[in-house]
């Protein structure tokens, strides 16, 4: 085993550990499980760590490549119901998008870090369509985001543009660390259609 995947398996059993009582604490959907049962019967994350995104309960789940929870947060979504980005979007500044044109697309992405306009490090899902990860915002405080994200339901979770705000010490802490040395495949769950319309029937890979 290399020094990579060495730090790899460390930073993820650390992070099973801190995030033990967290996943305990929140079951899993059924969405959730119903994709992680996909996952296992198909291998479709390769290997790599995973994230996934049930936005119908705005949250965000990480999992380890052996599909084990590291534990899990409340997340701000974009403020529009659907599950496809409008075309051309991530070329418009944002005040020309519509509010009905503010979804987070669903979809199988590969979580790639970069900076923002303002130099913030953040981790592209759409590139394309301008849609990241990255730490919550409390710029505006009509959007009350923090309380949003403190509420019990999550009903008031949709309030971006599109983007996957996520509370600051769960970016710093779990999704930045374990990011760093390990990419992820994010999987954000459809609201509109089904699981099977949107990732396909269970393959079974034969040969690991």
């Amino acid at each position: 085993m290399n020094a990579r995947h060495s730090l790899r398996a460390l930073v993820s059993l650390v992070l099973a550990l801190a995030g033990m009582q967290m996943a305990h604490a929140q079951a899993l959907s059924p969405d959730v499980q119903a994709h992680l049962n996909w996952l296992s019967q198909t291998r479709d994350h390769q290997g790599q760590t995973v994230a996934v995104i049930d936005k119908r309960q705005a949250r965000l789940w990480l999992f380890n490549a052996d599909l084990k929870p590291l534990g899990s947060t409340p997340v701000l979504l974009g403020a529009a119901r659907g599950d496809d980005s409008v075309p051309g979007i991530g070329e418009r500044e944002m005040r020309d998008i519509k509010p009905f044109e503010r979804t987070t697309p669903a979809g199988r992405f590969i979580a790639e870090p970069g900076r923002n306009a303002d130099g913030e490090d953040i981790f592209w899902i759409d590139y394309d369509a301008a849609v990241s990860m990255h730490r919550v915002r409390p710029t505006n405080p009509a959007e009350r985001r923090l309380q949003r994200l403190a509420s019990a339901t999550a009903a008031d979770n949709r309030i971006s543009y599109g983007c996957i705000n996520v509370p600051t010490d769960f970016y710093d802490r779990r999704l930045r660390t374990l990011l760093s040395v390990s990419p992820a495949v994010v999987y954000v769950l459809p609201e509109t259609r089904s699981l099977q319309s949107q990732f396909g029937p269970p393959r079974v890979v034969r040969g690991r």
